[in-house]
């Protein structure tokens, strides 16, 4: 025992150093439950758990091939808590950080450093092997000298991560399903990595819950987060702020109809979307009044607007980057990008870390022909993921020359009814998307450099 004591000494004051020595904690080593006692000892090399472990090494590998996610597990791997807040705030709602909420930071910090010292004593009693040790391979954060020996279960990130999702989500129960989501990932990003193994990651799930639960039982951690509640309410509050340069459509374009795809679930990503807590479509007043001019020309030709999206949400963007990386999600592939493998949607531009949606100024929408009482043909759906969606596609849209492909594209009609939205958009101060035939955004945007975070309602 006196090998395994000198090794828990080692890993306690490497500990310190890494959380930070003058971090008051709300217990000791000593106070918290033994994790020896309460998680089981990881899968014997003979076992069939071990087996999978070996399945999910080689997974984590091909995942390294998605330059997504291989970028994702590489912030995964910082160990520091600025780091771990910058990767929850798009699914929190807020950046954490010492000077812009510190109720939050300090219970968050406190917690953490207090139930990081849980895993010490099964590293030093384990002792066990990490997959790069095991397979003499590289990792792919390059971690090697700092990770070699020191022991794999459980895993101090997963341990991290996935308490962190157990604290934010108390303090804001309303993102607790994505928060968790980004937990998940987080702790898979160690298997991708080569640091952990799959049983380390999913022991250390229960064995964070079992440190997060005792931590109810400190008065002291009690007060913190009712303060970080409150703080929390208050921040929330003030992010509405941004709402005042904004009107719902409804109200400043009341002849638009709405079919705000990402409030429900017929969207690429094939679920509700951060952030849309109502079917609305709000514009900042500019673009809105802009728009109203729209509809009003298009009216006399016979049509009305309608409405696929308009501002969105930063935390909606976010959820998109994550779909992204989750490249095994391909339930809408048949409606959206049937020609495309999801690994390059990133690379190609189709999904992106900002979007002009955020600024406020940006709407997609289409034509409803009032005579016939339907969508008009555009030749092809809104968020397809292809060529056949870009304005040049089969024709001009500067000169509004049409060019027949040899085979399939759009017909004269089909390209005609394009331009004729697109014409009256820019008639009225919009300027379009190349890539995108629904897509406009007010040329003199009011707020071109802001990206906002107040959710859809």
């Amino acid at each position: 025992m006196t090998r395994v004591k000198s090794f828990i000494s080692v890993l306690a004051l490497l500990l310190a150093g890494m959380t930070g020595t003058a971090q008051q904690k709300y217990y000791t080593t000593e106070q918290l439950p033994d994790l020896i006692q309460c998680i089981p000892a990881p899968p014997d090399s003979l076992s069939y758990g071990f087996a999978y472990d070996i399945m999910r090494y080689q997974w984590g590998k091909a995942q390294r091939q998605d330059s997504l996610r291989a970028d994702i597990a590489k912030r995964d791997a910082v160990w520091s808590y600025e780091a771990l807040f910058a990767e929850f705030a798009g699914t929190f709602g807020l950046t954490v950080t010492e000077e812009s909420t510190p109720a939050i930071w300090k219970v968050m910090t406190r917690a953490l450093s207090t139930t990081d010292q849980m895993r010490v004593a099964p590293k030093a009693f384990y002792h066990r092997r990490r997959p790069f040790e095991v397979f003499h391979e590289p990792m792919l954060t390059g971690e090697e000298a700092s990770l070699s020996g020191e022991g794999s279960y459980p895993s101090g990130h997963t341990m991290r991560g996935w308490t962190a999702a157990l604290l934010l989500s108390e303090v804001n129960p309303a993102a607790a399903d994505t928060l968790f989501a980004r937990a998940w990932m987080y702790g898979e990003s160690r298997v991708i990595a080569g640091a952990h193994w799959q049983s380390d990651v999913d022991a250390t799930r229960s064995a964070a819950a079992i440190g997060y639960a005792y931590l109810h039982n400190s008065e002291e951690f009690q007060a913190d987060m009712a303060l970080a509640k409150d703080e929390f309410r208050r921040i929330a509050a003030a992010g509405e702020q941004g709402r005042e340069h904004f009107v719902s459509l409804t109200e400043a374009v009341p002849d638009a109809i709405l079919e705000i795809r990402y409030f429900g679930t017929y969207n690429f990503v094939g679920d509700r979307i951060d952030g849309y807590l109502a079917p609305t479509a709000l514009l900042t007043h500019e673009a809105a009044d802009a728009l109203k001019a729209v509809s009003d020309d298009l009216i006399k030709q016979g049509y009305r607007l309608k409405i696929y999206d308009a501002y969105r949400p930063q935390r909606a963007v976010d959820h998109f980057v994550r779909w992204a990386a989750d490249v095994k999600d391909t339930r809408m592939k048949k409606p959206f990008y049937p020609g495309l493998n999801k690994r390059v949607l990133f690379k190609q531009e189709y999904i992106m870390e900002k979007s002009g949606h955020t600024r406020g100024s940006t709407v997609d929408l289409t034509l409803f022909d009032m005579a016939t009482g339907k969508e008009v043909d555009m030749g092809g759906t809104f968020d397809w993921f292809g060529p056949e969606s870009h304005p040049d596609y089969c024709g001009n849209p500067d000169t509004g020359e049409y060019k027949p492909l040899r085979k399939g594209g759009l017909t004269e009609q089909q390209f005609r009814n394009r331009m004729i939205l697109r014409n009256a958009m820019l008639r009225h101060g919009f300027k379009p998307l190349s890539t995108e035939w629904w897509h406009f955004t007010l040329a003199r945007e009011p707020f071109p450099e802001t990206y906002f975070n107040f959710p859809v309602r």
